[in-house]
């Protein structure tokens, strides 16, 4: 898994990239949680978001956004930090110029960057947003979501509740041409102590599905 430094807007960011022996892998960028709540690309479901994806033939990142680890820069409430993902799809994308695919996926604060990077970039064919904190940020930039994707979160989230994030599902669910699934795990509090490993199982059961969907034709 090398270790990868790549320009963003506020300066170098650190990474670490897995590539795919295929050069017409699809590719995967995984976004890490609140940095000022002790969110890093070493977090464990973005560790193991990362290998799921790598797992399954993809190039994958994980990075550290700005001031985070050895990536320089500042804190910048989201602004920057979608900055960055955007930096590390570019960076991606230019070592993976055959690629017929995007995904991203993040975790808390980091599925709320995702998200918001997937309304940027129509080549995303895919998403998984894991306990997006739809009570603490505004997801309203979702209109409409462009792509399909999964939802899933703890049963017993207490940063991100059930309910509000049943919100943010239900007004995505009512949108045409995409499919928003949603998946809860049962017993998980938000950093899903105990129960990282069904977290992992649904997630990947559901790339899995998506990619052979969409291998045979069928829409985003």
């Amino acid at each position: 898994m090398p270790e990868v430094f790549f320009n963003g807007p506020a300066g170098r960011l650190e990474g670490r990239y897995q590539q795919a022996k295929d050069p017409n892998a699809p590719i995967a960028v995984v976004l890490h949680p609140h940095p000022e709540f002790g969110g890093t690309m070493n977090n464990q479901i973005v560790y193991n978001l990362f290998y799921m994806f790598a797992q399954r033939g993809f190039s994958v990142l994980r990075f550290n956004s700005r001031g985070v680890g050895r990536s320089q820069g500042a804190f910048d409430h989201g602004v920057g930090e979608l900055s960055d993902a955007a930096a590390a799809l570019d960076w991606l994308q230019t070592l993976n110029k055959e690629s017929p695919g995007v995904w991203i996926a993040g975790f808390s604060f980091g599925a709320w960057i995702g998200m918001q990077l997937l309304m940027r970039r129509p080549e995303v064919e895919g998403f998984i947003s894991v306990a997006p904190p739809e009570n603490l940020y505004d997801f309203a930039f979702l209109a409409p979501c462009p792509s399909s994707g999964l939802i899933i979160h703890g049963e017993k989230d207490r940063v991100a509740p059930p309910e509000a994030v049943q919100k943010l599902v239900d007004k995505l669910q009512q949108q045409k041409g995409i499919t928003v699934e949603q998946k809860i795990v049962e017993g998980a509090n938000h950093f899903f102590e105990d129960r990282i490993e069904p977290l992992i199982d649904e997630c990947s059961e559901y790339l899995d599905r998506r990619r052979e969907e969409i291998a045979q034709g069928g829409g985003r």
